[in-house]
């Protein structure tokens, strides 16, 4: 084994580990969102107390509408923490589709498929390009909403592990991926109908004669795959992996060669995924499939089942293999079987629920407040009144919407916000709609990775305990740093060359009006 190096305070190992400790020196991840939430609560109270209020154009609800912070120290604030402390915990975002695909996950995972499967990937995958299929399937995996949280960060430290790398290190390049990665992909996803339908919004209380398409922004967003996963390669390979040093935790990946049996299972676990996968694709794909919304056309009719749906399937696409894998080898042989090895999924998941019920509570009066939306507020009426234009606009724009994300992780309601002040701005300056539209997503996405605030923050905190009790916050953030920066500063610095060129970012998309 390496002997772990040295490291200089002042080199960004010793920086990275200086975040780690300051935030590690802080209580239990959970108690840190109860800290948050009495200053979330004060600062509310001043800011209501002091009468002022915000103006904006919301395009989701086609008004103008006014907002001053909420107080929860009064008798109607006490009244909805009590009331709603229920409501917060199982309405959280991530809670359901966690605790469903994970039961899924589970049987995969204590039937011996997942080991299995690894072996078998591992031996034709040259380690050399191990970090960039985790990262590169972490992008794509946006595709299916919020599915890559829950299966390419867990199975990227596992990959790692396998490899004999630290598994942190391969959890941590498929969170940048998937989260740091959101607004790039091959393929159009759902997020793209759901952007372009507020920017159309936007343009229409404008008054401005113009629809964007869900494609609009695909050039742009088809390259920077490619832009996200060399950047996230690098960044894991010469910062991360190096700044993690030698993996001296408790989790121990065995590599036993796999036996004719295992071997025969993953065969028939393989044939069993395909008809499965068939299944699927013919309930949602053809013109009137049964998961698919009449007289929507292509994504967009597939956006109410990839939300809501899509859990359930994940669950199946990875029981009815494992089933089929642990009956082959033997470690399933009834129903009481499969119970047990959901069950030791759940089992595991306590810390999780204690962490979500923290986190929920913090997340959901952040909104209640309406502090998050102050801050947005604020900021796009800055910049504004500016008076900036050309590329140092976009510029300063990408760095307010990063900054902004910090305070407001929801991409859909943020631009719900921004749309309306900077789509028409940005046009009078003769910025076409589906630019001011990716230069958006570039800082929305780039800051995912280290805020709190992001809805699976907590799910990837539990992940990564998995591999080292002690981790908390501030390990997952001083991991996730470099990444974040390096994702904002060269996808940035891609922005600004895209626009030198003067390459449409989608068809039909200029970059100029």
């Amino acid at each position: 084994m390496a002997k772990k190096q040295k490291r200089d305070a002042n080199d960004v190992g010793g920086f990275l580990k200086g975040v780690e400790r300051v935030g590690n020196a802080l209580p239990h991840p959970a108690m840190i969102f109860v800290i948050l939430s009495v200053i979330l609560i004060i600062i509310a109270e001043f800011v209501a107390r002091s009468g002022a209020t915000w103006t904006y154009f919301d395009a989701k609800a086609g008004e103008e509408v006014q907002i001053g912070a909420l107080s929860l120290l009064n008798k109607e604030g006490l009244a909805y923490i009590f009331n709603n402390a229920t409501k917060n915990f199982t309405g959280f975002a991530p809670l359901g589709t966690v605790l469903v695909a994970m039961l899924g996950v589970g049987v995969a995972e204590h039937s011996g498929l997942f080991d299995a499967s690894l072996k078998k990937m591992l031996s034709g995958v040259n380690p050399r390009v191990l970090t960039v299929v985790v990262i590169l399937a972490g992008v794509m995996s946006n595709i299916a909403s919020d599915a890559g949280y829950l299966i390419v960060v867990p199975l990227g430290a596992m990959m790692f592990a396998a490899s004999d790398r630290h598994p942190i290190a391969g959890l941590a390049a498929a969170f940048a991926g998937v989260s740091g990665g959101f607004s790039a992909n091959l393929l159009i996803g759902t997020t793209d109908p759901l952007l372009t339908g507020i920017t159309n919004e936007a343009l229409l209380k404008a008054g401005m004669d113009m629809e964007l398409a869900p494609t609009c922004n695909w050039y742009f967003l088809f390259v920077s795959t490619f832009i996200v996963t060399i950047i996230g390669t690098v960044v894991t390979e010469k910062i991360v992996e190096k700044n993690l040093g030698e993996y001296t935790g408790s989790y121990v990946h065995e590599d036993i060669p796999l036996t004719d049996l295992e071997l025969k299972g993953l065969k028939r676990a393989g044939i069993a995924a395909l008809i499965f996968i068939i299944i699927m694709a013919f309930l949602m794909f053809p013109q009137n499939a049964v998961f698919r919304e009449e007289g929507k056309p292509g994504i967009e009719g597939l956006k109410t089942f990839l939300n809501n749906g899509l859990m359930l399937g994940i669950l199946l696409l990875f029981m009815i293999p494992g089933i089929v894998f642990g009956k082959t080898v033997g470690k399933l042989k009834d129903s009481n079987d499969l119970v047990k090895m959901m069950s030791k999924s759940m089992a595991g998941m306590g810390s999780y629920l204690v962490l979500a019920f923290f986190a929920s509570q913090f997340v959901n009066y952040f909104g209640h407040t309406n502090i998050g939306k102050i801050v947005s507020i604020s900021g796009a009426t800055f910049l504004e009144s500016a008076g900036i234009t050309g590329i140092p606009l976009m510029v300063i724009f990408v760095l307010l919407s990063a900054f902004l994300n910090l305070f407001m992780g929801s991409a859909s309601a943020k631009w719900a916000i921004m749309a309306p002040i900077f789509v028409p701005m940005m046009a009078q300056a003769g910025i076409h709609p589906a630019l001011t539209q990716v230069a958006y997503r570039i800082g929305d996405s780039s800051t995912n990775i280290i805020t709190p605030l992001m809805s699976y923050f907590a799910v990837i905190v539990a992940f990564m305990q998995k591999y080292d009790e002690d981790s908390g916050l501030g390990t997952l953030t001083s991991t996730m740093l470099p990444y974040s920066m390096s994702f904002l500063v060269f996808w940035l610095i891609f922005l600004v060359i895209w626009m030198l060129i003067g390459i449409p970012v989608g068809p039909g998309a200029p970059l100029y009006l």
